[in-house]
């Protein structure tokens, strides 16, 4: 015979009340520091599926993520400030009408000397001294506080909170709930007052192909407190083990579907992380070249002024010697104010085209930049249009993110047909009791007086209008989703031969740009050793030198990025953890 006082303890109601509390302060979680563990396995998790697809960025900084309380007793303000003025309130300094253009022609320039950190503004505002940024900085920057690298990177780490949550799901689960009463009951003005506690520990877990198991002790202490010398003290507990377990409908590989997704889901959100921080290096690299296109625009610009005012003062001397009529001299003159208004149009776009650059690699707009010429020219591929659409089909992340979410939604249909089966469950528990005869049982349990119970429930599938429904849903999605990545699949291959035809073309555009610099500059220099040179024709000449060499840069500007986005179409492209482009061997070996 089982001994029915195996485990004995008896428990006064102050050792009830301790254990209880224990118990208590045991299940609540992190009372320390409750992100310090949650950042641990977060950024272990982003290394390691980083890793899987091939990634080398593995520093997340998850725990660098904290909430700004600065303000946090203005997030409870019922009725926030708002700052609207009427109009007799807003200082409105209107202009000075008696102004000169030289006056105005100064201000922008003092305008754009002071964006480049060279000397205060015409307000008085002192100049910064500007910093040096190579395009390999920018890059950097531009992992290190672009509000777009950023966001995109707290995209990653919200997926994979996601799977840790879901995984906890799937995990032993642990809870403890404690419930304390006080009743009494009133018989002829004579109350009986009577204290109940309760302590209930519980364990439970997700079977892998569908069902849980719970496990429970059950702790209850009652005490009636006018009867206490009188045994009115009661104590009992029960270890409880029941289970759930599907045999059709949700039984399987369904079951962990959620698991399944968020899984997968971590590694679409790798691959599209991966190919953001090469699209943002692309996106930086247009956003320089441009800048350097336009720095080298407005220098261009500087020399026709120069060319044009030399020719202002060989042409009013002509005309002070009666050798041009005095309309030639106008005609220079226009030509110059001309050209200086374009000038100043050049520097404006250029200062906001500057600003902007700073607000998307999250530096301080005030700071002045001064962009260093770029270092990096990446060599042209021979290399045709077939196997340029075969490198994409096999590197491109985001058509292989495509691909597998279209199985996605191949498990969905098969998913949604599990959902028209019967439901049959087995269940079952196991109770074992203390004593029923000690009122003081403790932790004292009876192996003797145990119960059980074993069922199996049928649900016959009498009405699955709804799922029916929901599985052509299924079949549906599953056709646009099939039709959708046809077109990705098509357009990446439309996208991967232009890209090859377009490095051509650049090349081809900057061969004959810089012919045409060479082909204005000999006509210029012509122009200057004949004395009988029309001043219109240098003016033409002038004119259309600046426009080659405009359209020169502009060619170099587009080689460049045809080459950046030839590797990005074709999943070429390679960043470091730090954001630098990384160039492939055989690019190193071809500049060296």
């Amino acid at each position: 015979m089982v001994n029915r006082q195996i485990c004995r303890a008896d428990l006064t109601p102050a050792v009830a009340t301790s254990l209880i509390g224990g118990l208590v302060f045991l299940t609540i979680p992190g009372c320390v520091s409750p992100l310090a563990g949650i950042d641990r396995k977060t950024d272990a998790l982003l290394r390691e599926r980083s890793a899987l697809i091939g990634s080398n960025l593995l520093d997340q900084r998850v725990s660098n993520r904290q909430p700004d309380e600065s303000a946090e007793a203005d997030i409870y303000d019922p009725a926030p400030a708002t700052a609207n003025p009427s109009p007799d309130q807003i200082a409105y300094k209107p202009a000075p009408q008696e102004i000169t253009d030289a006056q105005i022609a100064g201000r922008l320039e003092a305008f754009a000397d002071h964006a480049a950190g060279q000397s205060p503004d015409p307000d008085g505002e002192p100049a910064r001294p500007p910093i040096k940024i190579t395009i390999n900085e920018a890059f950097r920057t531009a992992q290190e506080t672009g509000r777009e690298f950023l966001s995109n990177q707290e995209d990653y780490i919200l997926a994979a909170i996601r799977l840790l949550q879901e995984r906890h799901l799937w995990g032993p689960r642990f809870f403890n709930t404690t419930s304390a009463t006080l009743s009494g009951q009133g018989d002829a003005g004579r109350f009986e007052h009577a204290t109940q506690i309760i302590n209930t520990l519980r364990a439970t877990q997700r079977l892998p192909y569908g069902g849980s198991v719970e496990a429970q002790w059950v702790v209850r202490a009652t005490d009636q407190l006018r009867q206490r010398a009188t045994g009115g003290y009661v104590q009992s507990s029960e270890l409880m083990l029941s289970a759930d377990i599907p045999l059709l409908r949700g039984a399987g590989r369904v079951a962990r579907e959620d698991l399944i997704q968020s899984e997968r889901d971590l590694i679409y959100q790798a691959r599209t992380f991966e190919r953001s921080r090469r699209q943002l290096l692309v996106s930086v690299a247009q956003d320089y070249f441009s800048l350097i296109e336009s720095a080298s625009g407005i220098n261009n610009q500087v020399e026709q002024i120069q060319g044009l005012e030399r020719l202002l003062e060989s042409t009013k001397a002509k005309v002070e010697a009666g050798r041009l009529r005095p309309f030639q001299q106008d005609l220079s003159q226009n030509q110059v104010l001309r050209a200086k208004a374009s000038l100043a149009g050049q520097r404006e776009r250029y200062i906001l085209q500057l600003d902007r650059f700073k607000i998307r690699l999250g530096m301080d707009v005030e700071t002045p930049l001064d962009l260093a010429d770029i270092d990096i020219e990446i060599p042209l591929e021979a290399i045709t249009q077939t196997d340029a659409v075969d490198r994409a089909l096999d590197y491109r992340l985001d058509l292989q993110n495509q691909r597998d979410q279209l199985d996605d939604r191949r498990r969905a249909v098969k998913n949604a047909r599990d959902e028209l089966l019967p439901d049959l469950n087995i269940t079952g528990s196991v109770g074992i009791p203390t004593p029923p005869g000690d009122p003081t049982g403790g932790l004292a349990i009876s192996p003797d007086d145990l119960d059980y119970s074993l069922g199996l429930s049928l649900d016959l599938p009498l009405d699955r209008e709804n799922e029916r429904l929901a599985l052509r849903s299924r079949i549906i999605g599953l056709e646009q989703a099939r039709r959708d990545y046809d077109e990705f699949r098509d357009n990446l291959i439309v996208s991967a031969r232009s890209s090859v035809r377009n490095m051509d073309l650049a090349r081809f555009q900057l061969s004959l740009a810089e012919e045409q610099v060479r082909i204005n500059m000999q006509r210029l220099e012509d122009l200057a050793t004949r004395d009988d040179t029309d001043p219109q024709s240098v003016v033409d000449a002038e004119s259309e030198l600046n426009q080659a060499r405009n359209s020169r840069d502009q060619s170099l500007t587009d080689l460049r990025n045809a080459v950046l986005n030839y590797l990005l179409t074709t999943g070429q492209l390679r960043v470091t953890e730090d954001g630098d482009f990384q160039p492939l061997p055989q690019l190193e070996n071809a500049g060296s």
